[in-house]
């Protein structure tokens, strides 16, 4: 194998910290990783990871040599992206992450023009409301709603979506319409559960340019985006979501959308995926194809 094949089979393993792993990212075979992890180790008279049953970490002349080896790889990437067409090298897979509520048709259907764009590379969506471990997973880059958390990951603000309270016409003429903020404490809600302690989401609205935050009591509670919006359809109570995952409900009659006076300001959304010298060109082109696209993705509910 080439070294520079090699040298970008062992980044991976530095940075993704399993065998299994490595091979599934680089579709290759999970023993020929560990053939090429050891032949460089050969050649190089060191020994680069230390290995146990659980996991694989770097050896602190490993560390050195992962430097030296983001250093190469981005300089190769670089130069090979000087004379090539846009949308005509990029090839591989990219893995990406985005919560259950823009897995919605008009989200999906832009991801179809960034994939006819580059119609080499195999694009794996994985979709889920919890938070997600980029570097144990093998994600290459996620979206995130709303404030983010310190973290090591690169973070880059992509767009803004605006939110809706929202109940079915069946919810409304058995409980009627609230009309302040004040009246959701006699009104049924539901809770949407977040985070590895499934603990609600506070709800927000907007009066007099205050931006305010309350807890609701629940009917019921569901950590799932699709389940969240489909008890609110089927009169369970009140929900706050956003408008992107809402629209088609709204379109056909089975929510209404109440307190409209009150929107909350618009969430921002960013995409993020790890910090770290060498960036996959896939990744790269993704990020900056989202950033460009994603504002005109639906012109009611996007910012």
């Amino acid at each position: 194998m080439e070294f520079i094949q090699t040298v970008r089979v062992f980044a991976k393993l530095a940075e993704l910290g399993s065998f299994t792993k490595t091979a599934e990212a680089l579709q290759l075979g999970r023993p020929q990783v560990s053939i090429v992890i050891q032949e460089l180790e050969t050649s190089l008279g060191v020994r680069l990871f230390h290995r146990t049953t659980r996991n694989v970490r770097l050896s602190a002349e490993g560390e050195l040599f992962y430097e030296k080896a983001r250093d190469i790889l981005a300089r190769i990437a670089e130069a090979t992206s000087m004379f090539g067409r846009p949308g005509s090298t990029l090839h591989g897979r990219l893995r990406i992450d985005i919560p259950s509520a823009f897995a919605q048709p008009i989200f999906i259907e832009r991801l179809k023009e960034f994939n006819a764009k580059y119609p080499e590379l195999e694009l794996v969506i994985g979709v889920t409301d919890r938070t997600v471990d980029l570097i144990a997973e093998g994600v290459d880059c996620v979206l995130r709603i709303g404030e983010l958390p310190n973290s090591s990951m690169v973070a880059r603000k992509i767009g803004s979506v605006i939110m809706v309270t929202v109940a079915s016409p069946k919810y409304i003429n058995e409980y009627g319409t609230p009309s302040q903020i004040s009246e959701l404490k006699n009104h049924k809600c539901i809770n949407f559960l977040s985070g590895a302690n499934n603990r609600p989401l506070a709800w927000s609205f907007r009066q007099d340019e205050e931006e305010i935050s309350l807890s609701v009591d629940s009917s019921v509670s569901t950590n799932e985006s699709n389940s969240y919006v489909n008890c609110a359809a089927a009169g369970f109570g009140l929900i706050q979501a956003l408008g992107l995952s809402v629209e088609p409900m709204l379109n056909s009659g089975r929510l209404v959308e109440v307190l409209s006076s009150f929107r909350p300001t618009p969430k921002q959304v960013s995409i993020l995926y790890p910090s770290r010298t060498y960036l996959a060109p896939q990744v790269h082109a993704f990020v900056d194809w989202l950033k460009s696209e994603f504002p005109h993705i639906s012109p009611n509910w996007v910012k």
